[in-house]
């Protein structure tokens, strides 16, 4: 089926798109924070928002899109600062949870609309980054024949893999960090909310100011 859709190396975009869901960055970071605060209902849901944004952007890749935000030097930065805009809000929650009083936190924001606010905040995450698009439109095209009968089926079957690969990462991370989560003090905690606020507005910093994909 995979080699009938002009898809090659198969094997080798597997173990690819593993290694870099491994690594750590913005979603994972959200995952383990989501699901710290407010268990694993909130973890799920920051993940399936987090997957669905990066189908939004497969889709966006193969239809095209990406192609536009490359060309566009304009929509480019335009879309990178309104990610990196949402990327510092989050921080900035983050931080006022790590320094709010034990007696006040559970009203804070990393846990304040539930289920609905980590589905949010997982697909913004991921939908307001531009060079995800681009990843997409760099990476996916390596493993697609030219010759192959429908480029764009082949697109989004390896956009679905990938996309599978990172869901199935981070709900690993999800067990985990709420395995954990009883063994956390709240001092752990706060200061967890701490570092995680100043690695969000790090990650903000490097997608605003970062060349490489301008």
């Amino acid at each position: 089926m995979i080699s009938e859709l002009g898809i090659h190396d198969f094997g080798l975009f597997l173990l690819t798109g593993l290694v870099l869901n491994l690594t750590p960055g913005a979603d994972t970071l959200l995952v383990v924070s989501r699901s710290a605060a407010g268990g694993w209902r909130h973890g799920v849901a920051a993940a399936l928002g987090i997957q669905i944004g990066c189908l939004v952007h497969a889709l966006a890749a193969a239809l095209g899109v990406a192609a536009l935000l490359a060309a566009s030097a304009t929509a480019f930065r335009v879309l990178t600062w309104v990610g990196a805009a949402y990327l510092v809000w989050l921080g900035w929650q983050m931080l006022r949870q790590g320094v709010k009083p034990a007696a006040t936190r559970a009203a804070a924001p990393s846990t304040a609309g539930g289920v609905r606010a980590a589905f949010g905040q997982g697909l913004l995450t991921n939908v307001l980054n531009p060079k995800v698009s681009l990843f997409f439109l760099a990476f996916v095209p390596q493993f697609i024949d030219p010759a192959a009968a429908s480029p764009l089926a082949a697109f989004l079957a390896l956009g679905v893999a990938f996309d599978l690969t990172g869901g199935t990462w981070l709900l690993i991370v999800v067990a985990l960090t709420v395995r954990l989560r009883s063994a956390v003090t709240p001092r752990i905690t706060r200061w967890l909310n701490g570092v995680g606020g100043v690695l969000f507005l790090g990650l903000a910093w490097r997608l605003a100011f970062d060349r490489k994909g301008s």
